[in-house]
């Protein structure tokens, strides 16, 4: 693969990262603020390609919130994995150092952790390679690719675009 070629497919395997995310916040009920795959540096100071702001304080009551945090967390993952082919565990490193942490204060086990985790990506997977919010992760997807950056309305109109087809 030359060079152009590589820079495109880590361009559209980074958008369909942040479209993933950027799905199941919306799945979970959160608003998503914007999402970019623009690169640049995170709150933490370290380089991120991409990033998908949700607002804060915005979502409709969850059974449980961790749960709902770690899935829009390995969300990211599981939808650029069905353009790789693979789990980009580096790329997806600073999720899954966020997801660990956020399990490790349920403190149970490490067994306990790891069944967690595995259950959780598992329910993530279920979720967002269901039919409907795929459409919608390709939908913004393809928007990020060609726009870079697309705001929270833009993400929640295509979302929803994307449902309203599937109802037809």
């Amino acid at each position: 693969m030359d060079e152009e070629s590589a820079m495109a497919f880590a361009l559209r395997a980074t958008a369909y990262h942040e479209a993933g995310h950027a799905v199941m916040a919306m799945l979970l009920g959160r608003a998503v603020q914007k999402v970019t795959i623009a690169p640049g540096q995170s709150h933490l100071g370290a380089q991120r390609l991409g990033a998908c702001h949700l607002q804060k304080g915005k979502s409709r009551g969850s059974h449980d919130y961790l749960e709902d945090e770690v899935m829009i967390l390995l969300a990211g993952m599981v939808a650029e994995s069905q353009i790789t082919g693979q789990y980009c565990q580096q790329g997806a490193a600073q999720d899954l150092r966020f997801v660990r942490r956020m399990l490790q204060t349920r403190n149970d086990g490490e067994r306990q952790i790891q069944r967690l985790e595995k259950r959780l990506l598992s329910k993530t997977e279920h979720h967002l390679l269901d039919a409907d919010p795929w459409r919608a992760v390709e939908a913004i997807a393809a928007e990020l690719i060609k726009s870079q950056t697309i705001s929270g309305r833009a993400a929640k109109h295509l979302y929803e675009q994307s449902l309203k087809e599937a109802d037809r």
